[in-house]
């Protein structure tokens, strides 16, 4: 070969790397485009749940505490239900009422609430 054909082939080896570098810069740019648009639409969504949050947390917290209250009055009402029972039961030496036959529940409620039942 001549030092002449050598020569253009490098350009145009020179000129075809050149086009395969613009043409995945510009494939590379299209995706960050389209990733850029959903990003922005997440971002608004974002901000939406974090206005609405905001404003639902007093609420929240009013909810915790009342459920706190109940959580806590549970095991007495659950004590007073098995006396009432108890009283009205037609077989008064059978020793727990609304007992099931696999044996009593545990409830994670109670320990939710800092309940420690000397049953447990």
């Amino acid at each position: 070969m001549s030092e002449t054909t050598l020569i253009v082939l490098t350009v145009v080896e020179i000129v075809v790397l050149i086009a395969g570098l613009a043409f995945f810069l510009y494939w590379v740019g299209s995706l960050l485009a389209k990733i850029a648009t959903t990003l922005e639409a997440g971002d608004g969504l974002v901000r939406q749940i974090v206005d609405d949050a905001t404003v639902i947390k007093p609420g929240l917290e009013h909810i915790n505490r009342s459920g706190g209250v109940v959580a806590g009055a549970l095991p007495l009402l659950y004590g007073f239900a098995e006396q009432i029972i108890r009283k009205s039961s037609p077989n008064p030496e059978r020793p727990k009422v609304a007992t099931p036959a696999t044996g009593s529940r545990r409830s994670r409620l109670l320990d939710a609430v800092g309940f420690a039942s000397p049953r447990h």
